[in-house]
């Protein structure tokens, strides 16, 4: 069947062919004339070109690009000076070096050594950044501290102090054993500006990468290019050659011969052309001048060849002119064999039909399978829609215009004009409730339940309404409403019901946020961000709250002045310092009930639980322990401000702040020498209104005075009358903000002088008592 269809095929094109022999012997002369003549023509003008214009163009072209990566490497070479003289004129390398102690004075050195290789990673040419400093004991930093041998010191470091310039480069062998392997290295004498340097700051440089660099001046694989000085002690190729090199020598000479600073001549080199491009570079003490020679073969013979290409081919055409004929209708017929051969073959060809039958009936086929995969983009329509209400709720979308955001919309089938939008923000809570049965880390499929019970109801409620999961126990309701329609009663409505539900299946309590209408579909982030910003301002208590920013939101920023706990505070921090977990535990829980008491607001007591956060943190730094380093680089504000409920707030702090603490805190601190500084704390607290000293307080718990400041500072961070100080301004700051005590009575109640307690509580806080008096009632 197949050959009888390939037979039929072969026919059929027989007399398609017979039928029009006229026309392809006019498109055989037509392509002879086309291809033949043309090509011959531009083949020798092309070559014409190539052999004259083009070629001195390219030279020029070439030269300009030299030039162009000439200034990029002088750009790069002036870079590291600019990077040397600055680090030599750093503090770290001034004058107090050439008297320090190294190995006493360790910090220092590991700070000059955290320098020195960042000094070295600043630039990929770098291979080594160095530091010598010279003297009776000399040292050598190749980035780390070494001692190094006056005899090596006088051969390889001493040379480039007594060098006349303060910094220069040179070609200097850093190994004695190889004095001719020399390496390419930049020089500042230390310290910077200094007319008695003892020491030099070196960047030895990667030779491999210098090559690097300077292959930027060639741009082929073939040629030689190299820096020199002008008194040629310098000497750097990209080649690795000789400075004695024959080619290198007679490059030399030609320039010498030229007597001008920057140009491009031609020379001849055993039998081959170069084009020679060369200029200065300007760099401290002395300009550098820099040499680039290439084949310029490699520059014309790929225009040559080309153009003798084409003639070689438009030649061949010429010759077999005559047999273009059968090849022509072949080449003509290619595309609908191909077209064919593509949508199925001869074979599906019928014996009645032809090809175009075929490109016919596969041209139905795919518009039948475009129309499937429309039905498929129809199903998919709700996900993609749901991703754009994403983008245009969270403020992705700010950039489109109002009509752009309409067609979209109008595209994905909502019905948007003369509409008004409403969003409602939902925010579950109590999950970490006990009548609660998800476990923590459900949250994502509690969210998932709750969403498809607001959106059900939403349905029933509104003809157009979308609903975004957030998987973290909150969701967004956009409602699409008539805009003369009244928001407030329907919108009131819908969230008892959802409030009703989610209380009934999930046995969650809810807070829902709803926004006041937008007329406009770029206001409708706003009024998301909004009702989002109002579920912040819910009481924290565990109970159902529907907020509506129309009237309760203004309501809610006016209720009540927020106290923030400052004795508990204090009590929790001192705790902390000496490693009271159980007394530390229950004052985080006071903590939070002070916070959460009195119809607090969440803001306020995710404000408070932060600032403790801070307190915290700051006490942990005082105590010489590393708050970054203890909690891992975490990023504690951001993971306790995603908590809203107190009892995880309290499980969250408790294990991952309090826990970490305490437990590195014991491994500073015996038990013994906590308990003395205890006992010390508790006895400045009852007594800090007295005349009290360090030797008052030694005598107390029977220590000597230079044992308990000591221990005091060990275990609290703080010298003894630092803390005394600040116990005792707290104390007055206290009695200034609740009390209405006279200055001078708040001054002999704390244990000051009158005239010392301005002049000390002016010092720390900036201010006299009476104005922070004020400053304090006035918030």
């Amino acid at each position: 069947m197949l050959n009888a269809v390939r037979q039929g095929l072969v026919k059929r094109l027989g007399r398609l062919v017979g039928a029009q022999g006229r026309f392809y012997r006019k498109s055989l002369i037509t392509i002879f004339i086309v291809s033949g003549i043309p090509g011959l023509i531009m083949g020798a003008t092309v070559y014409w070109i190539a052999g004259g214009r083009v070629e001195s163009e390219l030279l020029q072209l070439h030269n300009r690009q030299i030039e162009q990566r000439s200034e990029q490497v002088d750009d790069q070479l002036g870079n590291l000076e600019l990077l040397l003289s600055h680090w030599a004129f750093d503090t770290k390398f001034d004058y107090s070096l050439g008297s320090l102690d190294f190995i006493r004075n360790f910090e220092r050195t590991q700070d000059i050594t955290r320098t020195l290789i960042a000094m070295q990673g600043s630039n990929a040419m770098v291979k080594r950044a160095e530091l010598y400093v010279g003297g009776t004991q000399s040292v050598l930093f190749n980035p780390e501290f070494n001692s190094i041998d006056t005899k090596l010191a006088t051969a390889l470091y001493e040379p480039l102090i007594r060098d006349k310039n303060t910094t220069y480069w040179t070609q200097w062998s850093f190994d004695t054993a190889h004095p001719e392997n020399k390496e390419l290295a930049l020089v500042h004498h230390v310290p910077g500006g200094s007319l008695k340097p003892f020491g030099v700051l070196v960047f030895r440089f990667d030779s491999q990468k210098v090559a690097s660099l300077l292959s930027m001046l060639t741009p082929y694989d073939e040629g030689e290019t190299f820096l020199i000085q002008g008194n040629g002690e310098l000497f750097v190729s990209s080649s690795g050659s000789a400075l004695n090199s024959p080619f290198v020598h007679a490059l030399r000479e030609k320039l010498a011969s030229l007597h001008t600073k920057k140009g491009s001549f031609v020379i001849d080199w055993k039998n081959v052309t170069y084009t020679v491009s060369y200029g200065s570079l300007s760099r401290i003490a002395e300009d550098w001048t820099y040499v680039s020679a290439s084949p310029i073969s490699n520059i014309t013979s790929p225009v040559v060849f080309i153009s003798k290409l084409i003639i070689t081919i438009s030649l061949i055409i010429l010759l077999i002119a005559a047999g273009l004929a059968w090849l022509a209708s072949r080449r003509i017929y290619l595309p609908v064999k191909r077209l064919v051969t593509l949508l199925g073959g001869p074979a599906v060809v019928s014996s009645q039909g032809d090809e175009f039958s075929l490109i016919e009936m596969q041209w139905r086929h795919l518009h039948n399978e475009s129309l499937e995969l429309n039905t498929k983009l129809i199903e998919q329509l709700p996900h993609v829609k749901e991703s754009f209400l994403h983008q245009l709720m969270l403020g992705y979308l700010n950039s489109y215009s109002e009509e752009d955001l309409h067609r979209r919309m109008e595209r994905f089938k909502w019905e948007v004009k003369d509409k008004q939008f409403v969003v409602i923000y939902v925010q579950l809570i109590g999950i970490a409730s006990e009548e609660v049965n998800f476990r923590s880390g459900e949250e994502g499929l509690v969210t998932f339940a709750a969403v498809n019970m607001i959106g059900e109801l939403a349905s029933q409620y509104f003809e157009q309404s979308d609903i975004l999961n957030f998987h973290d126990l909150t969701a967004a309701v956009l409602l699409v409403l008539p805009e003369q329609q009244s928001v407030q009663e329907a919108c009131q409505a819908f969230s008892e019901e959802v409030k009703q539900s989610i209380n009934s299946i999930l046995k969650l309590r809810v807070t829902m946020a709803i926004s006041r209408p937008a007329a406009r579909i770029g206001e409708i982030p706003l009024a998301f961000e909004r009702a989002k910003q109002a579920v912040s301002y819910r009481n924290f208590e565990n109970s159902n709250q529907i907020i509506d920013l129309e009237t309760d939101l203004a309501e809610g920023e006016d209720a009540g002045e927020f106290q923030y706990p400052f004795a508990i505070e204090r009590e929790l921090i001192q705790a902390l310092r000496t490693g009271r977990e159980s007394e530390a535990s229950e004052s985080l829980l006071a903590f939070l009930d002070a916070l959460s008491c009195h119809g607090a607001k969440e803001i306020d007591v995710q404000q408070g639980m932060l600032q403790l956060l801070g307190n915290v943190q700051q006490a942990i730094m005082v105590s010489g322990i590393n708050p970054s380093r203890l909690f891992k680089g975490a990023n504690l504000y951001e993971q306790l401000s995603q908590i809203r409920e107190g009892t995880r707030m309290v499980s969250w702090f408790q294990e991952r702040v309090v826990t970490p603490f305490l437990t590195e805190l014991s491994g500073r601190s015996d038990a013994h020498v906590k308990r003395i500084i205890e006992q010390t704390m508790i006895y400045l607290q009852q007594n800090y209104r007295s005349d009290i000293s360090l030797d008052n307080c030694a005598d107390h718990t029977g220590t000597s005075p230079f044992f308990l400041s000591k221990a005091f500072k060990q275990v609290t961070g703080k010298n003894f009358i630092d803390y005394l100080t600040e116990l005792r301004m707290d104390k007055a700051k206290e009695l200034l903000r609740e009390s209405e005590m006279k200055i001078n009575d708040v001054a002999d109640h704390v244990g000051y002088q009158h005239t010392y307690f301005n002049r000390i509580f002016k010092k720390l806080e900036g201010m006299t008592p009476s104005r922070y008096r004020e400053l304090s009632r006035s918030n």
